[in-house]
């Protein structure tokens, strides 16, 4: 992949790799936590704690009553895309009570990439809001549950009011190669943008 264009400070990565931030945000259960465990070249950081009775007033289960667990801070892995370039990946706390946390978080954040459950799309909302409002280029991933339905992209953009030029793909946050290929994703949309939109935030 040609990298130009990426050639800004930063910091390096060891060698010549460039090391770039990238957030991985969404709602709660969408499955952020599972892209970062299974993209990460490193073991990742995970800041899971066990839901309990005493949260069950405030955090929202609907959808995803059989979740266990939930990230109170972070998720953090890093992935080598190729010897030019490595992306360091911030993975965001999904419950509402946890959003506090995102303003640190996306400091220094080239871009993100935000997941949607479509059967619960109105979990990802506030994300989507958030990139927009710190204007932080970001791609919009379907991540593709057993028994999701499969609905038209363009259905999905319109639902979320995604403009034209973000890009929505659909992949399956368990599996490396589908991550991969959003991170990938996101990399060519920063690339289509202009140099002003690159330089670190």
């Amino acid at each position: 992949m040609d990298l130009k264009g990426f050639d800004q400070p930063g910091g390096r990565a060891g060698g010549d790799a460039r090391s770039v931030k990238v957030m991985i945000a969404g709602g709660f259960g969408t499955g952020k936590t599972t892209m970062v465990r299974s993209v990460s070249d490193i073991k990742p950081l995970t800041t899971e704690e066990t839901l309990t009775q005493a949260s069950a007033d405030v955090d929202r289960l609907i959808g995803v009553a059989d979740k266990t667990q939930t990230t109170v801070s972070l998720d953090f892995g890093k992935i080598g895309i190729n010897e030019s370039l490595v992306l360091y990946l911030f993975g965001t706390p999904g419950q509402e009570r946890f959003w506090f946390l995102w303003n640190g978080l996306f400091k220094g954040a080239l871009g993100a990439i935000v997941l949607v459950d479509t059967r619960r799309l109105e979990s990802s909302f506030r994300a989507i809001e958030e990139m927009e409002r710190q204007e932080v280029p970001f791609v919009v991933a379907l991540n593709v549950f057993p028994d999701s339905t499969n609905y038209p992209v363009e259905e999905i953009r319109d639902a979320l009011d995604i403009p034209e030029h973000t890009p929505v793909v659909a992949f399956d946050a368990r599996d490396r190669a589908s991550s991969r290929d959003v991170l990938v994703a996101l990399i060519h949309h920063l690339k289509e943008r202009s140099a002003v939109a690159l330089e670190p935030r």
